[in-house]
């Protein structure tokens, strides 16, 4: 567990440090563990999942023009923000955005609520997953045919232009699996086996994350690493069915007319944030686990490009079994019905039923969904728990007894408000709080996470830890990317966002008013702290306003505010003015000022 060369030097600043009541903070065993989390952090459901159907419904190859443009001027840059700060801070996200802007302390939090929000529904897709894997091993698969007791009369094999027949596969997802209601307005009864599915996939994660990095480095060896396996195998089999090079010409081919469709950049910028985890506090949280002196951009550009290759991979892979689909079924390939889960859950595994050995692959397919699950879940929990573990040492582990014990309470609250996924409008309440999750909270995370970062706490201090980490600054792509580029296009794309919102639906079922009602107060249920965060931190600084803004837009404020009663060693904040402002833009200082708070 080196920490570099300064290593006992900088353990022995953070045991002593009057501001962190915790133990020094562990670090990866190796270097290669913290990429694999990484890896397996941004590559998840969202890589085979949302990003074939936000190509889909863009019109296919057209997206992926403005989902490339997005990975190089916000994906990568803002991905080596955000590593930057945790690895510098050594701090989760809300630690971590206190210290760099103490205005926007509550986008930290809002991170971790987000993160929280995303994990309590994300376990839903996990047990979907299981509950196929689990109804794979049967033959013929249960899906191949219309001969079950949940079928209707209205069930076919195959598509038909008749919009009142639904396939073997869809019949199976809606009334075997989920057995939907027809609408929010109809809860419907609990899931039985999906509640008890549920309660796996949590116990699964629990054993990802209990000993925090230590089980969870070991854990990404498999998880990261076998879902290429698997996905390359796919892809292999794939090629070779008849009808497949029509989807892939589809995947690949621009309409180019879809780039003036504002809706499709907004997506773009979207899926880049869901997938690499941009604004979830995630991979902050994980990077502040790492030595002092590591390598951030060699992370930065390993997790961003295998992330988004995965993403493309992924794209070849399902839409070869669009092409095959539509071989089948004689129609066009943006012709299919795909919408939301359905995706994975109904095109492909109707794709599996007809391929010989079919059996294997669905086992393999289903098995691999649960990997990708994984990786991201635990993500998203730990987020939660070294959040909570930075502000709550002393009092969780005297309450808890042992951390353990506290991340099975995380756990435990993060399944109990899942249960509604589970229940039979399930499916209505997974897609009302992704939309509202995935879609608004994370634009309006994003912007203020950058505004906090980019020019509150300013590109000089940030190239200037990076130097004092690796002993070079950021060369001027990323500095000019930070400073002006990501700043501006994210608010150009909130701004489209607001104006082209379009309210959640499902398939042709639009949520009611009050439902929409209920969207909005989930996403403002992450969105809120950040003005929350800006007010309580205006109260507690002293002085007048004015004194308090220019205080509040200082990095490392709040850190001296709280420190001030315990130590004499630096000046008390209320004498702080300009003259602080000043030292602060020195690299010296805030090196100084690094060693003494973290």
């Amino acid at each position: 567990e080196c920490l570099g060369p300064n290593g006992e030097e900088w353990r022995r600043r953070e045991q002593t440090s009057n501001m962190d009541p915790a133990p020094s903070r562990p670090t990866w065993s190796r270097q290669i563990e913290f990429t694999l989390a990484g890896i397996g952090c941004a590559v998840g459901l969202g890589n085979v999942w949302r990003f074939p159907y936000l190509c889909y419904r863009s019109g296919g190859g057209a997206f992926l023009v403005p989902y490339l443009l997005m990975l190089v001027v916000l994906g990568i840059p803002l991905l080596y923000m955000e590593l930057t700060v945790g690895q510098y801070t050594r701090r989760g996200p809300v630690h971590a955005l206190t210290s760099v802007c103490p205005l926007l302390k509550g986008v930290g939090m809002a991170s971790v609520a987000i993160s929280f929000i995303m994990c309590t529904y994300y376990n839903v897709v996990i047990t979907w997953a299981l509950y196929y894997l689990f109804n794979s091993f049967q033959d013929p698969l249960p899906w191949h045919s219309c001969n079950n007791t949940w079928n209707t009369p209205n069930c076919t094999i195959y598509r038909t232009n008749d919009s009142d027949t639904y396939t073997a596969s869809q019949e199976f997802f809606r009334y075997r699996m989920l057995e939907q209601t027809n609408g929010v307005e109809d809860a419907g009864v609990l899931r039985w086996e999906l509640f008890l599915i549920l309660i796996l996939s949590w116990i699964l994660i629990y054993f990802c994350i209990f000993k925090g990095i230590k089980s969870t480095g070991k854990v990404v060896y498999f998880t990261a690493l076998f879902p290429y396996i698997i996905l390359i195998a796919l892809l292999i089999n794939n090629v070779q069915l008849p009808g497949a090079m029509a989807g892939i010409r589809f995947f690949i081919i621009p309409e180019w007319h879809r780039l003036l469709d504002e809706t499709v950049w907004v997506n773009a910028a979207a899926q880049i944030f869901n997938s690499i985890g941009i604004g979830f506090g995630s991979l902050l949280a994980m990077s502040s686990y790492n030595s002092f002196n590591n390598n951030v951009l060699k992370d930065t550009l390993t997790i961003a490009i295998i992330n988004s290759l995965t993403s493309i991979l992924a794209g070849f892979v399902i839409f070869s079994a669009f092409g095959y689909m539509s071989h089948l079924q004689r129609v066009d390939v943006d012709k299919l019905a795909v919408d939301g889960p359905g995706l994975v859950f109904v095109i492909y595994p109707q794709a599996f039923s007809t391929m010989p050995v079919s059996q294997l692959w669905a086992v393999l397919f289903f098995f691999m969904l649960l990997c990708l699950g994984l990786d991201s879940e635990f993500a998203m929990v730990e987020v939660m728990v070294t959040s909570l573990m930075d502000e709550f040492y002393r009092p969780l582990i005297k309450f808890f007894k042992r951390k353990e014990l506290f991340v099975l309470a995380v756990c435990a609250v993060a399944f109990l408000f899942g249960i509604p996924c589970v229940m039979q409008v399930g499916i209505y309440v997974f897609q009302l709080m992704d939309h509202y999750t995935a879609i608004v909270s994370i634009m309006f995370l994003a912007f203020f996470e950058i505004l906090a970062t980019c020019w509150c706490y300013g590109v000089k201090r940030l190239s200037d830890n990076l130097e004092e980490m690796t002993g070079k600054k950021a060369n001027i792509y990323f500095r000019f990317c930070w400073l002006i580029v990501a700043p501006v296009l994210i608010t150009v794309l909130l701004v489209f966002s607001v104006i082209q919102f379009t309210p959640a639906r499902y398939g042709n079922y639009v949520f009611p008013q009050w439902a929409q009602g209920v969207g909005w107060v989930i996403a403002l249920a992450s969105i809120i702290w950040i003005p929350l965060g800006a007010i309580h931190t205006l109260w507690v600084l002293p002085g007048s306003l004015m004194e308090k803004l220019k205080l509040s837009i200082t990095p490392f404020a709040l850190n001296e505010k709280s420190d001030d009663k315990k130590t004499d060693m630096l000046p008390a904040v209320s004498v702080i003015g300009s003259d602080w402002t000043s030292r602060l833009s020195t690299s010296s200082t805030e090196k100084d000022l690094h060693q003494t708070y973290f």
